[in-house]
């Protein structure tokens, strides 16, 4: 069992340029998957693509959008998106927004985006 707070403080809590990810499940728990709690900055737009991972991310509390070549998504408690591995996509929120998100294959734990303006972060 493990509480987000143990996470707290360790190389798992990761400032990943646009807010705070806490990794509670990654790679080293061999599950094949892993589980982020991120919190997206007020203001923020992040211009994103996993390479190398799937993901689908779940909006637990506050809004925001993700813009992808479909179109642009409100997000909401309650809504989840899954842009598809490799796929271009932009993160906003304007007053703050957490997500449960689902890696897969696991993060290490410690990966942080090298956020630029019109340029996808990838790890």
């Amino acid at each position: 069992m493990r509480a987000v707070e143990d996470v707290v403080g360790s190389e798992c809590d990761v400032d990943w340029g646009n807010g705070r990810s806490r990794r509670i499940l990654v790679q080293a728990d061999n599950l094949g998957f892993g589980l982020t709690e991120t919190y997206v900055q007020p203001g923020s737009e992040s211009y994103l693509r996993y390479d190398n991972h799937q993901e689908v991310c779940y909006c637990v509390s506050g809004s925001g959008s993700v813009e992808s070549a479909d179109g642009v998504f409100e997000l909401r408690p309650g809504m989840l998106y899954a842009p598809g591995m490799g796929e271009p996509h932009v993160l906003r929120s304007q007053h703050g927004m957490t997500l449960m998100c689902v890696f897969s294959p696991a993060l290490l734990g410690s990966e942080r985006h090298l956020l630029t303006p019109g340029v996808h972060s990838s790890y």
